[in-house]
């Protein structure tokens, strides 16, 4: 029978490579924010003309000319801009797209969004409070309902395991977005908080797949319990692959075949379902062995 609980440090030491970039990317240049959560205004601009095409210097010379605040200015494609300001009403975008129609011939605005500051403050609350919400109901879920786990296992055990692999799926897509908005200019919205979210329900569903196999395993098996919580990952282990990897196509294909506005939130997805697969079985029940070796020792 493979061991895979034997080779549990090598699962820790991978799982601390794949996060240790983001985590210092995180600490270095953060997160690229949204509109969503700074407030301001964004606008999307497709110009339309092939021989009159604007570049960055011009575009930022007509901002400053029309005394508009910039905060940043992305070529999304060869002839499509995503301009990000300070607010602005609707007379000023209107006054913006007449100079940018006399400069460049006709523009065609993909776009236009306003979102104050109050509200943009307000949602950046409410994600951070979303995400110790979820973290604080999983342990309180999975510990009642572990509760008649046999002695002397502790069922608030589980829970945390659980919400330790669900940290390490969440840092990682943070950590890989965080190098995204650096090099790529990716900006993170309200679409990855829900993706977020997804993400840690998706990776708490896994370990309790895990988790409960365990259970069963510990009432009506002989041995260690690491051999008992191996056995239970053996059993589990081409089930949890097999769901995983069909979510992982449909969102490929959803990837190769929609538009670019959900693009970030689908990469999103991809990366913390394949994490979070990862880490429920890698990392959350190992860190049980982990914990009840720690204890006797």
């Amino acid at each position: 029978m493979y061991d895979l609980i034997g080779k549990k440090w090598w699962f820790f030491i991978f799982s601390g490579i794949i996060i240790i970039p983001g985590i210092i990317s995180l600490i270095l240049w953060g997160l690229t924010f949204s509109i969503d959560f700074t407030g301001g205004s964004l606008l999307e601009l497709k110009f339309t003309e092939k021989n009159n095409q604007p570049d960055k210097s011009k575009l930022e010379k007509i901002i400053r000319e029309k005394k508009l605040e910039l905060v940043s200015l992305t070529q999304t494609g060869g002839n499509t801009y995503l301009v990000r300001l300070k607010p602005i009403d609707k007379d000023q975008n209107e006054n913006f797209q007449k100079e940018l129609n006399k400069q460049f011939g006709q523009v065609e605005e993909l776009r236009f969004e306003i979102v104050g500051p109050t509200i943009g403050k307000e949602t950046t609350g409410n994600a951070v409070k979303a995400v110790i919400f979820a973290s604080v109901a999983i342990i309180i879920y999975i510990t009642l309902s572990f509760r008649h786990i046999p002695k002397p296992y502790s069922s608030w055990k589980f829970g945390i395991s659980a919400v330790a692999a669900l940290i390490h799926d969440v840092l990682l897509v943070l950590g890989v977005f965080s190098i995204f908005g650096h090099f790529l200019k990716v900006e993170i919205d309200s679409l990855f908080i829900t993706a977020l979210l997804t993400v840690m329900g998706f990776s708490v569903h896994d370990s309790i797949v895990v988790f409960d196999r365990i259970r069963e395993n510990l009432t009506k098996s002989t041995g260690t319990f690491s051999e008992i919580v191996n056995n239970s990952l053996l059993q589990t282990l081409a089930r949890s692959l097999s769901t995983s990897l069909t979510v992982l196509l449909t969102l490929t294909a959803l990837l190769l075949f929609t538009g670019e506005s959900i693009r970030w939130f689908i990469i999103a997805l991809l990366i913390g379902i394949a994490s979070g697969t990862y880490s429920s079985i890698f990392n959350a029940a190992p860190l049980l062995v982990l914990w009840e070796e720690k204890k006797k020792s």
